[in-house]
């Protein structure tokens, strides 16, 4: 699924880098936790989380992790928003929660990690 399109799912707002018009997610893992982020290979993996500091971001860059949902509404500051625009990271703002973006992603053909 493009980025536009997962943009739209979840009535989402795109910020951070320009979005890579054909970059493909295919996976999706939901974690607050960024050490469980860690453990797993995450090529074309949009990450559901609700923490919403730089640490997402860093631990988004190891991981190459290139789009991330933030769920609950949170809101990037103007770091957070910098540090993903010079990481080539697309930020996804939406106002549902973390089980309801699962939900809906799942329910749109996106797999789970594991």
């Amino acid at each position: 699924m493009k980025i536009r399109e997962l943009a739209q799912l979840v009535d989402g707002e795109l910020t951070g880098a320009p979005v890579d018009e054909f970059y493909e997610v295919e996976k999706a893992f939901a974690s607050d936790l960024m050490s469980d982020v860690l453990r797993f290979s995450m090529d074309q993996t949009v990450l559901i989380t609700g923490l919403c500091n730089n640490q997402t971001l860093r631990t988004c860059e190891m991981a190459d992790i290139k789009v991330i949902l933030m769920g609950r509404d949170k809101q990037p500051d103007e770091d957070m928003i910098e540090l993903a625009i010079d990481s080539d990271i697309t930020i996804i703002k939406s106002k549902y929660s973390i089980f309801k973006l699962s939900g809906i992603l799942y329910g749109a053909g996106i797999k789970p990690l594991y």
